[in-house]
């Protein structure tokens, strides 16, 4: 239950802003209002208040996993040359001695045998890459799920959204450098895709390749974006990101104390310092520990490119794993048109689908806020995903769509790891597709439906004692007691309009929070 905006909260001086001590037991952290301190004021700086809860650090692990790939790629500049001439190799690794090579990959097996500690850094820097994609879609999850993507925060959802599409940029330039089988593989069906565009397609292929296939500016090109174009996009994106995260303040959960016009946590120093310090300490060590014991990327296994080989297996970075899976279960659909091909199982799964993804999740907090009316109001107090059935609906089959062709991007070494028919595997997981999204979106409503009505149950009632009593008339009853503890931001009297999906009657509207 929140607090009316007027009501001073506990640990704020009304008057003054300052912070102290919070009059509820449960909540004993620094407050920051917003009230009336200046914003470049050193000491309201400091005292900026961080919500103390968990997932709130999500964005912290994407943004120490960056950092890490910076320390590392710079180091990995020092000994990679991105070059596409032909040596022979003759380094220590006895199976490659005598082959001919690019000297990309050449120098990628030099800082793998040659160099002290290249392995680690290597494999450090891969590791780094795997976890900042996956931390920023995890963030992004939490972002979509609690509904922090609201008025005003729309233009940091999209400029998060972009730093995932960035991120997935960055991840595969860098994944093609070492030249090897397997990332040329990769670079071949981005060609494929680039030439199933229609009528253009020849010329985005030949611009992006610097000529005919496979092109011997290709490495040097993607190592320009790697090391200077695309970091220099996420640097300064990640920098507006956290410029609006100090001006918009943090979204909170709900609970005694906090309201629309205040942020109950801990104080950015020294608090929040020490905490976020210690996560990168984790980051780090981490990443450390599994490149020391867990195998990465061994280009040496595959061996250089060559265009009249293909690596058998193959399987890319989980993060693009959907374009892959999408590639593997569209029919082999062709269309002759005015002179033109459109093969349709490389442009639909390939252009036209992440197209409509990226576009559908561009749009939809705009388009949320106008159907369910929130347009008109700021809000900074998280949902929890059961009193939103619908967006957590949403949300879950969407998931469920993207775990469904990662798995068919796999599904090769699936067949062959479980002994079953490919071209089987290949219909299950078409048919799941369209299926299983629908399904997961029904269950996970009726779960909030079932969730929130249990809640408003043991809200009413009480919970369970154990203890039966005989009643006067002779039957039996069980004992209830008020429920005591509770979830962050779980309603503390039975809640409302949670089955239309919309906020329920018992959340004011919030007011414009100062700045």
């Amino acid at each position: 239950m929140t607090r009316p905006d007027s009501e001073p909260a506990p640990g704020t001086d009304s008057a003054t802003g300052t912070a102290r001590r919070s009059a509820h037991p449960a909540e004993r952290l620094v407050e920051a209002a917003d009230a009336r301190l200046p914003v470049l004021e050193g000491g309201a700086l400091l005292r900026k208040a961080f919500p103390d809860h968990w997932s709130f650090l999500l964005g912290e692990l994407a943004l120490y996993s960056l950092l890490a790939l910076v320390l590392t790629g710079v180091w990995l500049t020092f000994f990679f040359k991105p070059e596409m001439r032909e040596v022979v190799y003759t380094g220590p690794y006895v199976p490659l001695q005598g082959v001919r090579m690019s000297a990309a990959f050449d120098s990628t097996l030099h800082i793998s045998f040659d160099v002290r500690g290249g392995l680690l850094m290597r494999q450090a820097h891969h590791w780094a890459a795997l976890v900042f994609v996956a931390a920023i879609g995890v963030h992004m999850l939490r972002i979509f799920f609690t509904g922090a993507f609201r008025r005003p925060r729309e233009l940091n959802w999209v400029i998060g959204l972009t730093l995932f599409v960035l991120a997935l940029a960055e991840g595969f330039a860098g994944y093609s450098l070492p030249d090897d089988l397997l990332s040329g593989t990769g670079l071949r069906i981005a060609q494929g895709i680039m030439l199933s565009i229609p009528v253009v397609g020849t010329y985005v292929a030949f611009f992006a390749f610097g000529g005919p296939y496979p092109s011997h500016e290709i490495v040097t090109r993607l190592y320009s974006m790697h090391i200077l174009l695309l970091p220099g996009a996420l640097i300064a994106l990640v920098t507006v990101h956290l410029i609006l995260v100090f001006h918009l303040k943090h979204t909170q959960w709900r609970g005694p104390g906090r309201s629309n016009r205040n942020v109950i946590g801990r104080p950015l120093f020294p608090r929040f310092t020490a905490a976020s310090g210690g996560l990168s300490f984790a980051v780090f060590g981490v990443l450390v520990l599994m490149s020391a014991v867990a195998q990465i990327n061994p280009v040496w296994v595959y061996g250089p490119y060559r265009p009249d080989q293909d690596s058998t297996g193959s399987q890319p970075d989980w993060y693009v794993g959907f374009l892959e899976g999408a590639l593997r279960l569209v029919p082999p659909w062709e269309t002759n048109l005015a002179g033109h091909t459109l093969m349709w199982n490389v442009l639909l799964p390939a252009v036209v689908l992440p197209g409509l993804l990226f576009g559908v999740l561009y749009a939809y907090p705009f388009v949320e806020q106008r159907l369910t009316g929130e347009w008109d109001h700021e809000r900074h107090l998280c949902d929890r995903p059961r009193e939103r059935p619908v967006r957590t609906g949403l949300g879950v089959a969407g998931t469920v769509f993207f775990a469904v062709l990662l798995l068919a991007g796999a599904n090769d070494v699936i067949a062959q790891s479980f002994r079953i028919s490919v071209n089987a595997l290949t219909w299950v997981l078409r048919v799941s597709l369209v299926v299983a999204p629908v399904v997961a979106f029904l269950v996970a409503r009726w779960l909030c439906l079932a969730l929130v009505e249990a809640e408003r149950e043991r809200l009413t009632k009480g919970v369970p004692t154990g203890d039966v009593r005989q009643t006067l008339a002779g039957g039996y009853e069980s004992d209830h007691r008020p429920a005591g503890d509770f979830r962050p931001g779980a309603p503390r009297r039975p809640i409302t309009g949670a089955r239309t999906g919309r906020p329920s009657r018992g959340h004011r509207a919030p007011a414009r929070r100062n700045r």
